[in-house]
């Protein structure tokens, strides 16, 4: 308990010491983020413009995506920065290091593969990945995909207790590893 209290306080001394922006602070200024979401850590949004993203209900954004609702490169050539919305709809998970640019939709049920870079609206239920992003396959046949892959056999599957918190054992931490040095595995 003394542990979360520090660190309560030491969050609020840095944040007022900083000036670091926190996810609340963005909503003060107008960005809108729906229900049920969750954007972990150094998820960095568009602070200049921030009242331009809208993001649904049960969006997943990963460690340090970029949601960039302006475009200064084109300041150089006439003096004005390009700005535009970005809406991310329900249901969409955006990976680890995903650039979203200005003017993007992401339709719902979509995912967007880790470090993607998005310049163009994506349609809902699709899988996009890549510089520029592009549709690799629809929601269905990923999930398809993903499903045989479960139900493989030969396919290592772990509970819960696998996971950060759930008190996994160094042992088990360096099974885990050996036996997922070549494949897949999944854990709920």
């Amino acid at each position: 308990m003394l542990k979360i209290i520090k660190n309560y306080f030491r969050a609020r001394f840095k944040k007022i010491l900083l000036e670091e922006i926190w996810l609340e602070d963005l909503v003060k200024m107008g960005m809108r983020i729906g229900d049920n979401c969750s954007i972990q850590p150094g998820v960095i949004f568009d602070y200049s413009h921030c009242w331009l993203i809208r993001i649904g209900d049960n969006v997943t954004i990963a460690p340090e995506a970029y949601l960039l609702a302006h475009d200064a490169s084109t300041k150089l050539l006439n003096d004005y920065t390009k700005i535009s919305s970005i809406s991310i709809k329900d249901n969409v998970f955006i990976g680890a290091r995903a650039l979203i640019m200005p003017g993007v939709t992401i339709g719902e049920n979509s995912i967007v593969a880790a470090g993607s870079i998005v310049t163009k609206s994506i349609p809902e239920n699709s899988v996009v990945a890549g510089n520029p992003a592009r549709i690799i396959s629809t929601l269905e046949e990923y999930k398809v995909k993903i499903n045989k892959q479960l139900n493989d056999p030969v396919t290592n599957i772990y509970d819960s207790k696998y996971t950060i918190n759930g008190n996994v054992s160094d042992n088990d931490k360096n099974q885990m590893y050996e036996q997922l040095k070549s494949k897949i595995g999944f854990v709920k």
